[in-house]
């Protein structure tokens, strides 16, 4: 079973949809999403902002942040994941800015990607909203760069799905066994 395969069996499990923000992977992730026969029960939607304008005008992403740092920053990618999750209406969030190449862009060498997932808030009293950014320094041509953009978001929703999905098997193993 692929990356996507496995996200929306997941996501389809706990009734839960998904948001996609896309940069320099171009639609490769919903297009790898929507290549899963029944991801509509699941998949929302997508948003490529390509161009750094857009990330603010349909994502929300701060325009100082953009400004000082650029589009190739783990906190822009955050705001990208948490904003298409607002936006579309959606349980979790992901998004993927970076180079993909061949010119360097915001400072930033070919290789340099961040991924990141927006998700709802814990039940735990005082938790944040369940999020995470992961740094990547790939390797590769422009197409290897993008192709493994899209597997390491899948793979870092699914890490979060999994978790997830087994801390609530053991709180409910939890209480109806009667505690501890």
């Amino acid at each position: 079973m692929n990356g996507a395969a496995r996200v929306l069996e997941l996501l389809a499990l706990r009734g839960h949809t998904l948001a996609v923000a896309e940069s320099l992977t171009g639609g490769l992730v919903a297009a790898e999403l929507t290549g899963v026969p029944g991801a509509s029960k699941s998949f929302r939607g997508s948003v490529t902002a390509y161009a750094t304008p857009l990330k603010e005008q349909l994502l929300g992403v701060d325009g100082t942040l953009l400004a000082e740092r650029g589009a190739v920053d783990p906190e822009v990618a955050l705001q990208m994941a948490a904003g298409v999750r607002a936006r579309l209406g959606a349980d979790w969030g992901i998004a993927t800015t970076g180079v993909a190449g061949p010119e360097p862009q915001d400072g930033q060498p070919v290789g340099t990607v961040y991924v990141a997932v927006a998700g709802p808030a814990r039940e735990a009293a005082g938790a944040a909203r369940a999020g995470k950014v992961a740094a990547l320094r790939l390797n590769g041509d422009r197409a290897e760069i993008r192709r493994e953009s899209v597997r390491s978001v899948l793979e870092l929703l699914w890490e979060l799905l999994r978790d997830e999905h087994s801390e609530n098997a053991r709180a409910q193993d939890t209480e109806q066994n009667g505690g501890d």
